[in-house]
This record gives structure tokens, sequence and C-alpha cells, in this order.
């Protein structure tokens, strides 16, 4: 019963308050202010440790719960390539290093309109890049994970690490994942509480600039899966990304990708981030952080 007036609560946070920021005629620089103050309401557990830093150039914030015993999660956030940060995600990846015995390392990638692609991309590759050369993990010590915007760039960034003959992440974990900027399978559920199909539209737009919808890095869905390593994808069935997860795990598994596709009824778009509050976000996370450690070398 508590959960459920939990569960009420919180799709009624995102229908009043998130879901009326993703509007495109809010300006991006307002939107941004917007989100940092609604992921407020995203708690990291108790004694997490967060350490602000740089990695290849970039500012990152290194979450950790108790002794790191594992490897590390590169974890590349949501927000439509447009808005969010490694601050806004501080509840989730505090959650994730707790269920991971990892360390999460979380890059302030560059945004569009001012960074349009490939700059989130070069980015996370070169975040990538910087835990094998500076920090000293092998890659089978590194997973990739992500939410939203941040789930299609985990996606891209292992295809650009195999058609380069570079090695391969652990993983990939991927929550609410946008791979289709082309919008042309857009899911329609009867309750939507977070996103609006107008406003991913328009930060598609920003974020391909001059390149096509289509192209593999920017909507991953069109793209080779082969070879790619272990899939961990979790989507909420309220939400318009659902057919993203669904055609996403479809063509993985197509090219023999070892995919698992873990659809949560009535939940919304990138729920994990209730993790700790909302039991079902928190076994999510559970699943997530199983996933992850199964594949990680030691």
């Amino acid at each position: 019963m508590l959960q459920h007036l939990i569960e009420t609560a919180l799709r009624q946070t995102m229908t009043r308050l998130v879901r009326p920021a993703l509007h495109p005629a809010i300006p991006v620089s307002v939107q941004r202010t917007l989100i940092r103050q609604a992921y407020r309401s995203s708690v990291p557990p108790r004694d997490s440790r967060f350490q602000t830093g740089t990695l290849a150039g970039l500012s990152v914030i290194r979450s950790s719960f108790g002794k790191v015993t594992r490897g590390a999660v590169l974890y590349l956030h949501g927000g439509g390539y447009i808005i969010g940060s490694a601050t806004t995600h501080k509840g989730l990846t505090g959650h994730l290093a707790k269920a991971t015995g990892c360390i999460v390392v979380t890059p302030d990638y560059r945004l569009a309109p001012e960074h349009p692609f490939p700059a989130a991309l070069d980015d996370a590759e070169a975040a990538w890049r910087a835990l094998i050369d500076d920090e000293g993990f092998t890659p089978g010590q590194i997973a990739i994970a992500g939410d939203s915007a941040g789930g299609g760039l985990a996606i891209a960034l292992a295809m650009r690490l195999r058609d380069s003959n570079q090695p391969l992440p652990a993983s990939i974990t991927i929550f609410s994942p946008w791979t289709d900027l082309t919008q042309k399978d857009l899911y329609s559920p009867e309750c939507e509480p977070v996103l609006q199909a107008h406003w991913t539209a328009k930060a598609a737009k920003l974020y391909a600039a001059r390149e096509s919808l289509s192209h593999p890095l920017i909507s991953p869905v069109f793209g080779n899966f082969e070879g790619l390593p272990p899939l961990l994808i979790q989507v909420g069935s309220q939400e318009i990304l659902l057919n993203d997860s669904e055609r996403l795990a479809k063509a993985a598994r197509a090219a023999g990708v070892d995919t698992q596709l873990e659809v949560y009824n009535g939940l919304w778009h990138v729920f994990q981030v209730h993790s700790g509050q909302l039991s079902r976000a928190t076994a999510a996370i559970k699943a997530a952080g199983k996933h992850i450690k199964t594949h990680l070398e030691d």
C-alpha cells in the first residue's frame, strides 16, 4: 500500500514538474536550471562518496560506496544531449556504485546546441581511453552504462570502439535508451509522465545539427551490433521510448549479442532515479548491478 502511494506521488511529480519543463518553447539554458532542481529529489544512498575531478580534460564525478571491490563503470548521463550533468545524476550513480562495488565515473560531456554531434561521442571515447591509459583499468574491468540519451551514447561508443579495433567494455547497461532520433516509430502509451515528443524532436535536431538523424552513431538502432558485449536494457511501459528499447533488443539479438530486455509495467522514463524510494526502482538497480558484476573481470 505504501509503495503504491509512493509510486503515485512520484508519477504526479514527474507529470506536474518535470514534463512541463521539457517543452521546446523553454530556452535550453532555463531547462538546464529547472532539471537541476528537479533531480534534487533523486537521493543517493547514505554514506555514498562523491569526488569531483577531471578525466581527459573533462569534469567528472566519481561515485563510490564503501570499499571499491570491483572495477569501474563509465556512466553517461541522459538529458536529450542538451541538458543534464554528472551532478544531476548523483542519486542514480550513487545507487549504482552501491549495487556494483565499482567506482562509477560520470563525465560532463559537451552538450548541444553549443556542441553538436560528434562532441558527446568524442568526449565519451576520451573518457574511456583515459580510464585505461591514465587510471590503469583494463577494458575487461570497465562496464559502460547510461540512461536516455546517455544510453544511446553508450551503444554508439561501443560501436565506435569496435569499428576502430579498440578493446570493448565488459558489458553495457542502459536505462530507457534513446536509440532512434528520427522518431518514426515512437510508442504511444496511455500515460507518459516525463517526455514530450516535440521536445525530443527539437533536442534531436539540436544534437544532430547537419548530420542525418538516421546516422548509426546518432540513432544506434540503425547500426551494426555484431561483436558488442553483453547488453542489459531496462525500460518503463509508460514512456514513448519503449519501442526504441524493443527494437534495440531485437536488432542486438539478431546480431548474436547476449541481450536482456526488462520492461517494468506502469513505470516511466528512467524511473531508476527513484532508487531508494521506489522499491521497483531499487530492484532494477540491483538487477543492473548483478549484470555488471557478472561480466567484469577480476
